[in-house]
């Protein structure tokens, strides 16, 4: 609208006091117009703080940290190359809080504050049709506030992504969020915080001692055992700005068989998938998980045990049945 008016004048000008032949009048000099002048700069002012206001006050909004009884408190650290999440308003009657991976899971009409770290490098968080990006960095704390208007199709979560280049596995660094009822999100949380199950059947039996042997050097899981729970694998906290984070070296595997991805939602939850996954990580998603070159405290990404079929079998028996 301003391009219009103000070409409009411009051609207006040109044509109507344009230099004609044998017209050798000289036009009035004039300083100025003290009136005008302030007129043009008062209207630009107006008009600038106009737009401004709201503009501004949003980004306050935005920025702002959600905070109260009704909001839902995630603490997300990234890593490379997956995302870890850990509700730590939501804990079973032993005080452990729910933690889980790549899978965010949300109530509707509810807001959620995420309040973020790296336990590595910069990374970036982002879901598009949810919000917008926020860079997640080491020794840093960073919040989003997340509102998702309804439910998601059980197989349809919105997808997110890493938006800040974070090494060889960026590109397969995702996660999904899935949006569930109130009623809905409750039963999850329920089953979330109930202990995977100790296998009965020789297969997942001899599943759950590969696991201990191999899986638990880097993955959680909690199980239940002899009337209680116990904790596979090991599990670490970074403290930054006085928040204290999870920073497992690998993704929880307590209740595995529910998600509907792995890889750091790259892979949809298949036995097949499974199968080329635990047979060599590296082929299907890009790492550098080589022992001897891991910078101290750090995994960049899952090793090849050179696990036999067997034993690939029965692993993928027990996560499955891990639900």
């Amino acid at each position: 609208m301003v391009f219009v008016i103000v070409q409009t004048a411009i051609i207006y000008v040109i044509i109507r006091f344009r230099a004609r032949k044998g017209d050798d009048t000289e036009p009035v000099q004039s300083h100025g117009n003290t009136k005008l002048e302030i007129l043009w700069t008062i209207i630009p002012v107006v008009i600038l703080a106009s737009i401004g206001y709201p503009i501004v006050k949003g980004i306050f909004d935005i920025r702002a940290i959600a905070d109260g009884p009704d909001v839902l408190q995630v603490q997300v650290t990234g890593h490379q190359w997956w995302w870890e999440f850990e509700y730590i308003d939501l804990t079973d009657e032993t005080g452990r809080t729910l933690v889980t991976a790549n899978e965010l899971v949300i109530p509707e009409d509810v807001e959620v504050n995420l309040t973020m770290t790296s336990a590595d490098v910069i990374h970036s968080f982002w879901v598009p049709i949810l919000a917008g990006k926020r860079d997640v960095v080491p020794n840093r704390v960073s919040n989003m506030t997340l509102i998702a208007d309804s439910a998601t199709p059980p197989d349809a979560p919105h997808p997110g992504q890493c938006a800040e280049y974070c090494g060889l596995a960026h590109a397969d660094i995702r996660l999904k969020v899935h949006v569930r009822t109130q009623a809905d999100f409750d039963a999850w949380v329920d089953g979330q915080l109930t202990p995977a199950a100790i296998p009965t059947t020789e297969t997942e039996a001899s599943g759950y001692e590969t696991f201990n042997i191999t899986c638990a050097a880097c993955h959680n899981a909690t199980v239940a055992e002899d009337g209680g729970t116990t904790d596979l694998g090991p599990v670490r906290a970074i403290e930054v700005d006085g928040v204290t984070f999870i920073s497992s070296l690998a993704p929880n595997l307590t209740n595995f068989g529910e998600r509907t991805t792995f890889g750091a939602g790259t892979f949809d939850n298949t036995a097949e998938h499974l199968a080329e996954w635990l047979a060599d990580p590296s082929s299907i998603k890009p790492m550098r998980p080589e022992l001897n070159d891991i910078p101290e405290g750090r995994i960049l990404g899952m090793p090849n045990f050179n696990l036999s079929s067997d034993e690939i079998s029965n692993l993928i028996a027990l996560l499955e049945g891990w639900d």
